[in-house]
């Protein structure tokens, strides 16, 4: 048994999907953790001294889902040098994990602007998994007249959860677009480059079909700083401006590290 530590709920892992060498999604069952889609919590473990090494990571599936099924999903990327992801890599069904007793963050549906139209979630890597628990909301199709889901990756093999978008198509139909970025290799289908420079050329706004409008569009980024960073410049060349309660604008963002 790990030991409790205040902030955080034992729970066990009931399933694990890995998507590449580095990259998994672990599924744990644990008590009832208030949160919101988009969210994030803390997952924890301690180190061969007895010292709690915590780290934040967004939840995968809606709330709706954990309700039904008391499990809470989390898509984990392995970083060699870190001191969690290694341990969190090496969990098998059944082994324990510590997990934050309820969520946090404002990347959620209810801080968007209302008179937005167009929902543009731009991603990196495993940044996708906020996305996926947003578009899983049901306030999503009546909400919104488009839906654009972009997540970039060095390698095709790295675009996780594609039969989950493949749903979300037949959810939402022509409302939703997915555009699949590859930047280490060229793949069909998918862009090749950086979010940033696609938004520049106005590639990423051709392959979604739909252009970037300051009266109609929000934009969500997530994922890593730089590719948030430069989109941001990006954006603000375009007459876009960073939302915040006190003032609205037309893109929010969340760094993953």
């Amino acid at each position: 048994m790990l030991e409790p530590h205040a902030g955080f709920n034992s729970s066990i892992v009931t399933r694990r999907i890995d998507w590449a060498a580095h990259l998994f999604s672990l599924r744990v069952q644990v008590a009832n953790t208030p949160y919101i889609a988009g969210q994030f919590t803390k997952l924890a473990l301690y180190d061969d001294q007895g010292e709690l090494i915590r780290r934040a990571y967004s939840i995968v599936n809606h709330p709706r889902d954990h309700q039904q099924t008391g499990e809470l999903e989390f898509l984990i990327i392995t970083d060699p040098n870190g001191q969690l992801s290694p341990r969190l890599q090496k969990l098998k069904i059944g082994d324990e994990l510590l997990v934050g007793t309820e969520g946090a963050g404002f990347m959620t549906l209810n801080e968007i602007p209302q008179q937005a139209n167009d929902l543009w979630l731009l991603s990196t890597g495993t940044a996708i998994g906020p996305f996926l628990s947003i578009l899983d909301d049901e306030t999503i199709k009546t909400r919104f007249q488009r839906i654009i889901l972009v997540n970039a990756t060095r390698y095709d093999f790295e675009q996780s959860y594609q039969e989950q978008i493949i749903q979300l198509k037949s959810r939402y139909q022509e409302r939703f677009t997915y555009v699949p970025v590859v930047s280490r290799e060229s793949v069909s289908g998918a862009l090749s480059g950086r979010i940033p420079m696609l938004l520049d050329t106005h590639a990423l706004q051709t392959a979604a079909g739909l252009s970037l409008d300051t009266e109609k569009s929000f934009i969500y980024l997530c994922g890593n700083p730089e590719m948030v960073k430069d989109t941001t410049e990006s954006l603000k060349k375009m007459g876009f401006r960073r939302h915040l309660r006190r003032k609205h604008g037309q893109f929010s963002s969340e760094n993953y590290w």
